[in-house]
């Protein structure tokens, strides 16, 4: 379970951006195509945040799905794995979209002066 190694940096990450501020909400952006699974970072974030500035934020969790792009004939296709096949035949394709792991915005509350 690598993904509680993931959530430990996520959270860091986070908390440095924050500079300070209580974090509301958090939105990852993790692609069909890696091998993260969205339950177990959703189960470590709880832990991970506990006793920190983003203890009770909200975890919201994008799934981009995986597409390709093939190198011989050009056209774009879903993929479920970071292996496919083109209808042209070709397995040389270019992953586009769908290995992101991203942290996409933090909802941070006001700080008052």
């Amino acid at each position: 379970m690598h993904e509680l190694g993931l959530t430990e940096t996520i959270v860091a990450i986070a908390l440095d951006h924050a500079q300070g501020a209580h974090v509301l909400r958090l939105t990852l952006e993790v692609g069909q195509l890696t091998a993260v699974m969205p339950d177990a970072i959703r189960f470590c974030f709880d832990v991970c945040a506990q006793g920190t500035l983003l203890e009770g934020a909200v975890l919201e969790i994008i799934q981009p799905p995986g597409l390709g792009q093939c190198r011989v004939c050009g056209a774009t296709l879903s993929l479920d794995s970071p292996f496919g096949q083109c209808t042209c035949g070709s397995v040389d394709l270019t992953i586009i979209q769908g290995q992101e792991l991203i942290i996409k915005e933090l909802e941070l509350e006001e700080l008052c002066v």
